[in-house]
C-alpha cells in the first residue's frame, strides 16, 4: 500500500505542475469600464485564434483578449469613446482608429465613432499593424457606429 500511495502522491504532483505551468501563460490584465457592456460580449465571442501568427492567450480580465508570448496584441473593449483628436485615424475595413504613436514602435489604436470603444495595443516589432488592424477591424466591426467618422484635419 504504502508504494502505491508514493506513486499517487507523484502522480499528483506532476498534474499539478502541468496544471499550473498551463496557468503560467495567462495575461493579467484590468478590464475597462465598461467592459460588461453586451457589446463587448460580441466582440469578445468573435476574438480570433490568431492575429499575425501570434497564438490567442487566456486573459484574466473581462472583454479583453491577447495574442503572442510575450503578449504583443492587446485588445480591452469598454474603454472610453474618444473625443475629437489630432492624432492621426485611419479607416480599416470601414472601423475608424486613432493612431497613437508616442511610444513607436508600440502602438496604441482605439476605436473612432464606436460604443462601446476598442483600444489595442501592438508591438510593431513583432506584428504588422496593418494585418492586425485588417483582422481585428472585422472582429469590431459588429459594434454599432455613432455616425461619427474620421476626417482629414486639413479639410477641416
Amino acid at each position: 500500500m504504502p508504494r502505491r500511495s508514493a506513486v499517487l502522491a507523484a502522480a499528483w504532483v506532476l498534474a499539478m505542475g502541468a496544471f499550473l505551468a498551463g496557468c503560467s501563460s495567462t495575461v493579467a490584465l484590468q478590464p475597462a469600464e465598461d467592459a460588461d457592456d453586451p457589446g463587448c460580449a460580441d466582440v469578445t465571442v468573435r476574438l480570433p485564434g490568431t492575429v499575425d501568427g501570434e497564438s490567442r492567450r487566456w486573459t484574466d480580465a473581462q472583454a479583453t483578449g491577447a495574442w503572442g508570448d510575450p503578449a504583443s496584441v492587446i485588445l480591452t473593449c469598454g474603454v472610453t469613446p474618444p473625443g475629437p483628436t489630432t492624432l492621426p485615424c485611419q479607416s480599416v475595413n470601414g472601423v475608424d482608429w486613432i493612431i497613437d504613436d508616442a511610444e513607436a514602435p508600440r502602438y496604441r489604436v482605439t476605436t473612432f465613432g464606436r460604443t462601446p470603444a476598442v483600444e489595442i495595443y501592438l508591438d510593431n516589432d513583432v506584428v504588422s499593424s496593418a494585418a492586425v488592424l485588417d483582422t481585428l477591424s472585422q472582429v469590431v466591426s459588429v459594434l454599432p457606429s455613432d455616425g461619427s467618422e474620421c476626417t482629414d484635419a486639413a479639410s477641416t
